[in-house]
């Protein structure tokens, strides 16, 4: 059979067995962004309007993504609009430890309201310590720090999505807040918890990175807090909106964020070949989740192939350095035992995968970049393909995730 998949900005098809588990996100039916925006703004979940909400406050604080989210920010602010108008507006954007985000991606976060709040953009520095509060600590003993907007201002507005997040279970909702608005070492430490073993997608119950998350909001208790939610198709087009309270909301828009992402298969496979695709498919630390998402469909002992071009290099330095100075997947998960670093928790995903599977990968990245890091890379899909089939005989089962990053297999 024919399979198309993506890499490297390019559509290109490899013929496979007949048998092959070809794996998508589940079809929806895209909504009109500005109806389901408004409809749900029309139908707040456990709590008032929006209009009610807004009414008798004065200083509104905005919590809205980065550039690197797929959230219709501007779509969202544009209806909004009028309702924030006389009231003191300021927009935090929640970079979590990442760089502050460039006028550039600011406009287009923004779009069309830009002019209207360009003179009250922050972009949260989780590094400046004299922007944070200390709220006091997790149940997991997490030292909980956030920017002082958060408890300065008279009301709280969070634009959001949700889709699965390979630790924290979901992004969105409390996700705004930590790690969105956080402090570093806050970051660092809920990040830490990563590497437990019910840190993983679709998971929230005994989650602790989702357990820190929401500890911070118990902490925030008294201060009046608005979501709206969004929850995206696989092309990156409204499919569902959910606002009102934080926690309900988020709840909401995770069982729609599943009908798009958590896809059944048939069984786990010998051999599991995991696409990358843009913008995912630019360093080795953002492709990592195709890895992480494919380890769910691959049989212990399984080779795994990821496809992701990595024009812009490994990504993280530490997350590579850790990598590539231990002798062995085990010793990389000492070595994090014995000093942990915001990035580490990467390495430590993919040495877990390491211990049980052998990993291939398909880059433009040298050779030898890969070789230090336990992974073989090949030059064509075709030519890992053929060595998988090798190695785990002709009639060895092969599955492929055609969007690795996004696509969370189970057993149906």
């Amino acid at each position: 059979m024919k399979v198309t998949y993506q890499y490297n900005g390019k559509d290109l098809d490899i013929d496979l067995p007949e048998n092959t588990q070809v794996i998508t996100p589940n079809k929806v039916q895209a909504a009109d962004a500005s109806q389901e925006i408004s409809s749900a703004l029309s139908h707040p979940i456990g709590c008032e309007s929006l209009e009610s909400f807004l009414k008798g406050r004065e200083r509104i604080l905005v919590i809205v993504n980065d550039g690197t989210r797929p959230t219709p920010t501007a779509s969202v602010l544009e209806t909004i609009e009028p309702l924030l108008r006389g009231h003191k507006v300021s927009l935090l954007i929640a970079t979590g430890c990442h760089r502050g985000a460039r006028d550039k991606e600011i406009r287009r976060i923004l779009g069309t309201t830009y002019a209207a709040y360009s003179g009250c953009i922050t972009s949260h520095d989780s590094r400046d310590e004299s922007s944070l509060v200390y709220l006091g600590e997790s149940r997991n003993g997490t030292v909980l720090k956030v920017n002082k907007a958060v408890v300065e201002n008279d009301a709280i507005l969070i634009i959001g999505s949700v889709e699965p997040h390979y630790f924290a279970g979901y992004t969105g909702g409390r996700k705004a807040i930590m790690p969105g608005v956080a402090g570093y070492i806050s970051i660092q430490m809920n990040h830490k918890l990563a590497l437990r073993p019910e840190a993983k997608a679709l998971n929230l119950d005994d989650n602790p990175v989702h357990q820190d998350m929401v500890d911070v909001l118990s902490l925030l208790k008294g201060k009046s807090i608005f979501s709206i939610q969004t929850v995206m198709d696989s092309e990156h087009k409204v499919y569902k909106v959910y606002a009102g309270d934080i926690i309900k909301s988020f709840n909401v828009a995770v069982s729609a964020a599943d009908e798009v992402f958590a896809v059944n298969i048939a069984h786990k496979a010998d051999i599991v070949i995991s696409i990358a695709k843009a913008p995912m498919d630019l360093d080795l630390y953002q492709s990592q989740k195709a890895i992480d998402n494919a380890k769910l469909a691959l049989k212990t002992g399984g080779i795994l192939i990821l496809v992701a071009a990595c024009l812009d290099g490994t990504g993280e330095k530490s997350f590579y350095d850790l990598l590539s100075s231990s002798d062995s997947p085990q010793q990389v998960l000492e070595n994090i035992e014995r000093e942990y670093k915001l990035g580490y928790h990467k390495a430590g995903k993919m040495a877990e995968v390491m211990k049980w599977a052998d990993i291939y990968c398909v880059s433009e990245l040298d050779k030898d970049i890969w070789e230090k890091i336990f992974i073989t890379r090949f030059s064509s899909l075709e030519e890992a393909v053929k060595q998988a089939r090798t190695v785990k005989g002709k009639d060895a089962s092969i599955l492929v995730l055609t969007d690795g990053c996004v696509t969370v297999p189970k057993i149906g």
